[in-house]
């Protein structure tokens, strides 16, 4: 069966990916950071600011189920507070020419750049799926 990958960043990871979770068609999902220019960064040098990196989510997703138009619907609907950090701006992170057409398409003239994919290096464990986590008593804590 065919799977596409679809990249995203706007603001924290975990408020994307909870848009995509649960969605039909979307087989996982996984936090991460990406755009930068540190290879292998860690999250203390992402919060710096340093290091070109913003929190991303990379989809994978099924295309005969969902379209990456509809993916971009849903990452177009995701409110974000607008934040003036550097590792949570808005991005589009796209895998090929038909991606970064159907980006520049939807987006008209909303502050959200269209780069292409680099290097997607995945969060820690402990970063994967936190919202979820956090529904239960022993992770009421943000990061340490």
């Amino acid at each position: 069966h065919h799977t596409s990958i679809a990249i995203f960043a706007k603001g924290c990871f975990w408020d994307v990916e909870k848009h995509f979770t649960n969605v039909n068609g979307v087989i996982s999902t996984l936090c991460g950071y990406t755009g930068g220019f540190i290879p292998h960064p860690s999250h203390m040098e992402i919060t710096s600011g340093k290091t070109g990196h913003v929190h991303a989510v990379k989809i994978n997703f099924d295309p005969d189920i969902i379209s990456y138009e509809s993916l971009l619907d849903i990452f177009m609907s995701i409110e974000s507070p607008q934040s003036f950090l550097p590792h949570f701006q808005s991005a589009i992170f796209y895998i090929d020419e038909e991606q970064k057409q159907k980006a520049i398409s939807k987006i008209k003239s909303q502050p959200i750049s269209i780069k292409n994919a680099t290097t997607f290096y995945p969060a820690t464990e402990f970063h994967q799926h936190h919202w979820l986590q956090n529904t239960s008593p022993k992770h009421t804590s943000p990061l340490p």
